[in-house]
């Protein structure tokens, strides 16, 4: 899809804190196709031919964070466009205090940041973030989040 520039459709997460004061934050392995070695907030990936949106969360969260057992709230939808990677987000939200395992393909290191952090490190443009959850986290602050 990537290569060829094709929109598709991807779920993210936001996993939180059960108080809401931190996010989990990740980095990308350097083997990732797309923004290796960079930091993320969202959990995610494509949706399947005929997959709901939902159950890809949910699968998502299982295989990158070892996290089973919740249901992703729904937040919002927005289209992201940035070269090849183009796709529609359908963004979640979840709660989650258990054990946290990264998909060692996928996720090279990972763990709590507060919100307040993350925001001041989103403010510096060096900070290695990937451009897309850049753009989601941005939406979810507008909101309120």
């Amino acid at each position: 899809m990537r290569r060829e520039g094709l929109w598709h459709a991807a779920a993210s997460v936001l996993v939180l804190s059960p108080d809401g004061a931190s996010v989990y934050v990740h980095r990308r392995t350097a083997t990732k196709d797309v923004y290796p070695g960079r930091y993320d907030c969202w959990t995610g990936g494509v949706v399947a031919a005929g997959e709901d949106p939902g159950t890809a969360a949910v699968r998502e969260l299982a295989e990158e964070l070892g996290v089973r057992g919740v249901a992703p709230q729904p937040l919002f939808r927005l289209a992201f466009e940035e070269g090849s990677v183009r796709y529609h987000a359908f963004c979640y939200r979840t709660s989650w205090d258990g054990p946290v395992r990264h998909q060692p393909e996928e996720i090279a290191e990972g763990g709590w940041m507060g919100l307040a952090e993350l925001r001041e490190r989103l403010a510096d443009p060096a900070w290695p973030f990937v451009p897309d959850g850049r753009r989601l986290v941005e939406e979810w602050f507008a909101r309120g989040g």
